[in-house]
Formats: C-alpha cells, sequence, structure tokens
C-alpha cells in the first residue's frame, strides 16, 4: 500500500504543528498533496478508471477548501504551505 502510517506519521511530522497533530490544516493539506500527486500518477497509466477520477476531483476540491480557510486565518501560514508543497497559488 503506498500509505502506511511511517509515511503518514512522517507527513503530519513534517508539515503539521507537531507529529500527534493530524487535525493541523497544514497537515491535512500535505496529506491531501501525497494523495493527489499517487492519484495523478496512476491515472496516467489507466485512463479510463472514472472512479478514481471522481475521487482525484473530490480530493483536489477538499484542498482547496482547506487552502481557501487557511488563506482566510493567517495569510502568512497558507504562503508558507504553498511555497512548501509547490502548489501553484
Amino acid at each position: 500500500m503506498y500509505l502506511t502510517k511511517e509515511v503518514k506519521a512522517e507527513i503530519f511530522a513534517k508539515h503539521g504543528k507537531t507529529a500527534s497533530n493530524t487535525g493541523s490544516a497544514e497537515g491535512q493539506i500535505a496529506l491531501f498533496t501525497h494523495r493527489i500527486n499517487h492519484l495523478t500518477g496512476h491515472l496516467k497509466k489507466n485512463r479510463k478508471d472514472y472512479n478514481t477520477e471522481r475521487s482525484l476531483v473530490k480530493l483536489v476540491g477538499k484542498r482547496r477548501s482547506l487552502l481557501d480557510y487557511l488563506m482566510k486565518k493567517d495569510i502568512l501560514r497558507y504562503r508558507a504551505i504553498v511555497k512548501e508543497l509547490g502548489l501553484r497559488k
């Protein structure tokens, strides 16, 4: 499986406020980005997998909502996570 407990813990330790804080917006955005990258690679190989395509679109929407929330609450945290993850906006 691509997303083990260790990988998840590493993502939250690197991007979250603390390693055990899985609810922080930065940690969730980083986790969504990891999953989006994985699904994008899968869809490049399997073009007709429409269920995965739908879940990818929903995941991108969730990440966008979290980014919008973070931008309204704290613009400095928003800019830091966008720069760190290499997102376009």
